[in-house]
C-alpha cells in the first residue's frame, strides 16, 4: 500500500500500539540497568585495588580505610599491617577470583599474592600467596570490609 498523505499522523482507523512503545522504552532502559548492576562490583574492586595500593605504598592508613573499625579482628590486623610496613617493604598482586552481592552487601575471593622484602640486612624476601575471603557492606555511599580471613596473612614473617 502506497501512503500518499501529506502528513504521517494515524489515520482515523489506525492505532497506535501502546505495548509496542513501551517495549521501545523498556530495551532502551535495559543497558542503563546493566551499567548500574555492574558498579557495584566495580566500585569493590576499586576499594580492593586501592587498600593494596596503600599496602604497596608504605601507607598503613590508606590500607586501613577500607576496613570497618568495628570488624571483629580490626585491631590485630592493624598492629600486623602497621609491623610489617614498617619492617618491610611489599609488593602486592591480586586477581578477584569470585565477586557475589548485591548492592548493599558483597562477598568476595580474592587470589592475594604478597612479597615481603625485609629491611635487615641479609633477611632476604618472603612470597605469600593464599585465597583470602571478605566480606564488604555498603554504609552510606562508601564500602567497607566487614570481614576477612585469614587476618594471619599479613603478619610479620619471622626472622
Amino acid at each position: 500500500i502506497l501512503d500518499l498523505r501529506l502528513h504521517r499522523r494515524l489515520h482515523p482507523h489506525q492505532r497506535e500500539l501502546p505495548n509496542v512503545t513501551m517495549t521501545r522504552r523498556l530495551l532502551f532502559l535495559l543497558p542503563l540497568a546493566v551499567c548500574l548492576r555492574a558498579d557495584s562490583q566495580h566500585e569493590v574492586a576499586d576499594l580492593i585495588a586501592s587498600a593494596a595500593s596503600g599496602l604497596s605504598a608504605g601507607k598503613p592508613e590508606v590500607f586501613l580505610e577500607a576496613f570497618d573499625a568495628a570488624m571483629p579482628g580490626y585491631e590485630k590486623l592493624r598492629d600486623a599491617v602497621t609491623a610489617l610496613v614498617s619492617g618491610a617493604e611489599i609488593e602486592c598482586s591480586i586477581e578477584v577470583t569470585s565477586n557475589q552481592g548485591d548492592d548493599a552487601a558483597r562477598t568476595l575471593e580474592l587470589d592475594w599474592i604478597l612479597r615481603i622484602d625485609r629491611r635487615e640486612a641479609g633477611a632476604g624476601s618472603v612470597r605469600r600467596q593464599e585465597t583470602v575471603k571478605c566480606s564488604l557492606r555498603k554504609t552510606g555511599k562508601k564500602w567497607r570490609i566487614v570481614a576477612f580471613e585469614p587476618l594471619e596473612f599479613f603478619a610479620l614473617p619471622k626472622a
